[in-house]
Parts: C-alpha cells; structure tokens; sequence
C-alpha cells in the first residue's frame, strides 16, 4: 500500500500596489482549507519625492518578505483610468512590488481586478463592502485595517484558488 505524499500548507503574499497605500496580505492554503496570517499596509509619507516613495514600499514589502516568509505571490493587474499621470505612478509602484518578491526569489501571479472580485464575491463588480464580507466567511480571524489589506488579502485567496492554473500555464510556456 503506498501512502499519500506529505502536503504542507504554502504561504501565499497578495499586494496591492499604490503610492500612497501599498496593501499586503498573507495567507496560507492547505488543500482547500485557507487560514489568515497577517495583513498591513505599506504608507510612505506623500510629501516624499516619488524616488523615496518607491524605496519606502520596497523596503516595506522586504521587511513583510523577511518576516512572513510566503512562497508564492500575487498582484493586482494595473487597470487603465482617465489620467495617464496617475496611472504611470500606479505603475510604478507595481512594478516595485513585483520587484520585491523577486528579490527574494518568488513568482509574481497577476490578476485582474474583475477575477479578484468574481472569485472572492462571485461577481466582477463587486465593491469594497462586498468584499470585507466575504473575507469574514473566508478568513474570519481576519481583521484589515485599510481597504488595501483587504484587497490584497482578496488577491492572496485569488491565487489560492487559481495557483494550479498559474502554474500550469507556466510549464506550457516553458519558463
């Protein structure tokens, strides 16, 4: 009779990018069974020039990938808004969060903003009150702070539901 390989549970870190506010969650999954870690925010002060902004959120975020120690990853996918301005500095700030996982050896998944939604509430549009109550009935020792913990936590679950296909994806395309 052969036994079944020992499982363990894999750390997950969800961010949510921003310049003023940079969310991270971190959660853990276990077969389907998730269970809350930790969640905060990044906040650099605004009257920093964007330079020391972008440096505040990676060390931040280091600081988190020092303490919590996730395996995996996953971000939000940047949406295009009316100001190009404000969505060049979004991007900037998602592209230190993507660099700082890497930095510590970790993939970064991405996800749409409407697929963190559908997955967590069952609807694409879904808004921030729909989703702290779904995090109460997914993760109920979970008490966020700020709107950008509970969306990052949001894309934390996100990529424990998706991880499998994320990873396939992976092996088709050989990287």
């Amino acid at each position: 009779m052969s036994s079944q390989p020992i499982r363990s549970p894999v750390r997950i870190l969800g961010i949510d990018p921003g310049l003023r506010r940079t969310g991270w969650g971190v959660i853990e999954v276990d077969g389907n069974r998730l269970v809350y870690v930790g969640c905060g925010s990044v906040e650099p002060p605004d009257n920093l020039p964007l330079s020391s902004r972008l440096l505040a959120i990676y060390e931040g975020l280091a600081a988190v990938l020092g303490d919590f120690r996730p395996l995996e990853a996953a971000i939000e996918q940047t949406f295009v808004n009316k100001d190009g301005v404000a969505t060049l500095k979004l991007g900037q700030a998602r592209g230190v969060a993507m660099l700082a996982p890497a930095m510590f050896g970790i993939s970064v998944s991405e996800y749409a903003p409407n697929q963190v939604k559908k997955t967590v509430v069952g609807a694409g549009h879904a808004d921030k009150n729909q989703i702290m109550v779904m995090l109460k009935v997914l993760l109920p020792k979970a008490e966020p702070k700020s709107p950008d913990a509970a969306d990052a936590l949001a894309i934390a679950i996100t990529h424990a539901h998706h991880r499998t296909s994320a990873a396939m994806r992976l092996k088709v395309v050989g990287l």
